[in-house]
């Protein structure tokens, strides 16, 4: 199964499941699909090799943790030169969790958790001194009312999934 191949329904099914519930068990999922289990697990397998699935996880409530503050960074690289250096810094910096290439404003957007405002300070003050950064624009996020991981599935597939927890 590889990601130009079109998921079927019951694909569909199981990739909205296990978004929403990661630890659903896979007779649960036989039972939903109308597969067996083993059916089922070749599936999951398929899913996983075709890179349709990319991984299991707990979403852990940063705030718990003491990672108090959220900011998005608009970051500015002077020459496509530095574009691998500055992934790779990226990469390594534990606190950034999301790094895109944008349009507009900047050529990356890169969202970052971190303790405290003398952290954020700290990261900020590390960021700039990375070869091709021009110029960074802070914005601090004060709440949060959706944050999600969860990608759409076709809407008639939703319908035919009842498991509810």
């Amino acid at each position: 199964m590889s990601a130009h191949r079109a998921l079927d329904t019951i694909d569909h099914i199981l990739l909205d499941r296990l978004q929403e519930l990661g630890r659903i068990k896979r007779n649960e999922l036989a039972e939903l699909t109308g597969l067996s289990v083993p059916a089922v697990s070749e599936r999951m397998r398929k899913l996983e090799e075709g890179g349709f699935i990319s991984g299991y996880h707990a979403h852990v409530a940063p705030r718990t943790i003491g990672y108090d503050v959220c900011a998005f960074v608009s970051v500015t690289i002077d020459a496509a030169r530095h574009y691998a250096s500055f992934l790779n810094h990226v990469h390594a910096t534990e606190e950034i969790l999301e790094c895109h290439a944008i349009t507009g404003e900047g050529t990356h957007l890169i969202k970052v958790r971190v303790k405290n405002t003398d952290a954020l300070e700290g990261l900020l003050m590390n960021m700039h001194s990375w070869p091709g950064i021009v110029r960074t624009v802070t914005t601090f996020v004060l709440s949060t009312h959706k944050e999600s991981l969860r990608v759409p599935v076709p809407h008639e597939t939703k319908k035919k999934s009842t498991i509810t927890r």
